[in-house]
């Protein structure tokens, strides 16, 4: 027998629950944080291809959207998001692995926060970004694999094996 339910506005089209997408997100945190801690030292800040930004750089970015965006994703209060909403920039690589647990400490502490039906609310992230909560969340899952990939170039062109990009255990 063929199941003709359709959704309806009470009731949004389920793929993923919320824990399951957190799940998702924190086990691609997880491969992006092996990655970074394998990541010569002496390369981490200043390593560059082709006009990219060095993988600090790009890990500074994924960090600092997923910080900002915690409060605005739970509540519609966004922060702004400027250059002086970065904070001060990690001179070691050990300062970004302890920022990198402190954010994804953040993001498990949020999570249970949001109510069900944000994640089907639009919103506009920081005034600029439009759309569905669930959406700009996927927006900051598929930044992070965007970076994490040119971060890999990046160490193959030095000679190191990148942590395998399917290898990512659910939190």
């Amino acid at each position: 027998m063929e199941n003709t339910a359709q959704p309806t506005p009470t009731m949004p089209p389920i793929v993923l629950s919320p824990e399951q997408l957190r799940a998702h997100w924190q086990a691609h945190r997880g491969l992006t944080r092996r990655l970074i801690e394998i990541y010569p030292d002496e390369h981490f800040f200043s390593y560059t291809l082709g006009g990219m930004r060095p993988c600090s750089a790009l890990i500074e970015e994924v960090l600092n959207m997923a910080d900002l965006s915690m409060p605005g994703v739970r509540s519609g209060e966004w922060p702004a998001f400027t250059a002086d909403s970065e904070g001060e920039r990690a001179t070691t690589k050990e300062q970004v692995l302890a920022r990198w647990d402190q954010v994804t400490e953040k993001i498990n502490a949020y999570w249970p926060q949001i109510p069900p039906a944000r994640f089907q609310e639009v919103d506009k992230a920081f005034g600029l970004y439009e759309g569905p909560i669930y959406w700009f969340l996927l927006y900051l899952i598929d930044n992070e694999i965007h970076h994490r990939g040119q971060a890999y170039v990046y160490l193959r062109t030095l000679g190191v094996e990148p942590p395998a990009f399917w290898d990512r255990p659910q939190a």
